[in-house]
């Protein structure tokens, strides 16, 4: 079946269209024409991508990682401009990451699930850095994980560790089982965070946050992903994990497309839930900010169009380059040619948004999974 979508402007991750028709067959781009007729107000922008989600709609993947859990979630998030998003497991014990996976697998193989893949963050990480993980949790990577590591079922597979507990040789080994190796969690020094890198680590996690900081004669991980080139880097542009100097050194220092938006979404994002259970701590929502018991940040209540919000408005970036960071720059992470843009061959991930950047429509496959209401 064919369907068309014709709209007033459309920007495809590069260019700026007008009067544009979209014609999609069985989820995939097939042309994008000059529109003649039947146009719909708005701008057409490719989907969002978020590689780190937690929870939302009231539900934590750690906490049932099930098939009905990340449908909640997709749910929650669909209405802030997110298209495919990776699930994201907090450091837990090895039969909770194996139930994770199997529904992963499960999610991945389904048409429309938004599922790309599963974001590990963690249990590989340093205690002195771990934040709200576990620590009972937190361990070297042995036989069992490795196992999970190496499935092919798993779509796109990110691996979030701390690079002195996991080494170089065990860095190089992930990324030949083509896992995306970012690091965080860490409280290592330049030296041994280069030596991820050049081992094949591609990224940073939640930059800045949970991660040895930038010193004169101590550049720490923060110095070592500022300096690096060819590494991506993930924001939390919900005005509590960073100032928003400090993001605007990292968009300076980075080379353009190396920069892109995460949530850390918790369950209370597209809820009304004030406060939830995360293992043995009480986390609390207080405007938007989460935390626990102790006061530190506990994830976030951020949603990915109130991040490109807050890049244009805040950091002063173009909306061509907030939308790149919310799309094109998490797929080229990613290694993607199929999300992003919006080019023939591409997926039909697509949003609608008005000219103040409410999301109005939202594809996933071109099967519309949000539709905002005006009432």
């Amino acid at each position: 079946m064919t369907e068309q979508i014709s709209v007033s402007r459309l920007f495809d991750g590069t260019y700026w269209l007008e009067n544009i028709t979209v014609t999609i067959a069985e989820g995939i781009i097939q042309a994008i024409t000059p529109a003649r007729a039947d146009i719909t107000d708005g701008i057409l922008v490719p989907g969002f991508i978020d590689v780190q989600v937690n929870g939302g709609g009231g539900v934590l993947f750690n906490t049932a990682p099930n098939l009905q859990t990340l449908a909640t979630m997709q749910q929650a998030h669909a209405r802030f401009g997110t298209t495919a998003f990776l699930p994201t497991v907090i450091t837990d014990n090895l039969e909770l990451m194996q139930q994770a996976a199997e529904t992963v697998a499960q999610a991945v193989a389904t048409e429309h699930s938004g599922v790309l893949g599963i974001h590990f963050e963690g249990p590989h990480l340093a205690v002195a850095k771990k934040g709200i993980h576990s620590e009972q949790y937190i361990r070297p990577i042995s036989a069992a994980e490795m196992a999970i590591y190496s499935r092919t079922d798993l779509g796109i597979k990110l691996l979030t560790v701390a690079p002195e507990t996991v080494s170089p040789e065990q860095i190089a080994e992930l990324v030949a089982l083509n896992v995306i190796v970012c690091l965080g969690h860490s409280n290592a020094d330049v030296e041994t965070v280069q030596a991820a890198l050049a081992a094949g680590a591609s990224g940073f996690t939640h930059l800045y946050n949970a991660m040895s900081g930038l010193a004169s004669r101590a550049p720490g991980m923060v110095g070592a992903a500022l300096a690096d080139e060819n590494s991506w880097c993930g924001l939390i542009l919900d005005g509590q994990h960073l100032h928003p100097v400090a993001a605007k050194v990292a968009l300076a220092a980075k080379p353009k497309g190396k920069v892109f938006l995460v949530t850390d979404a918790m369950s209370p994002v597209g809820s009304a839930e004030t406060e939830f259970t995360f293992f043995a701590d009480l986390i609390s929502r207080e405007g938007n900010k989460l935390s626990n018991t102790q006061g530190q940040l506990a994830g976030s209540v951020l949603d990915m169009i109130s991040a490109v919000n807050y890049a244009i408005n805040v950091l002063g970036l173009s909306k061509e380059e907030a939308l790149n960071m919310a799309s094109l720059y998490p797929a080229q992470l990613l290694q993607s040619q199929q999300h992003g843009r919006i080019e023939v061959g591409y997926r039909a991930d697509l949003l609608l948004i008005d000219e103040k950047n409410t999301v109005l429509t939202n594809w996933v496959g071109g099967k519309v999974v949000y539709q905002h209401s005006s009432s």
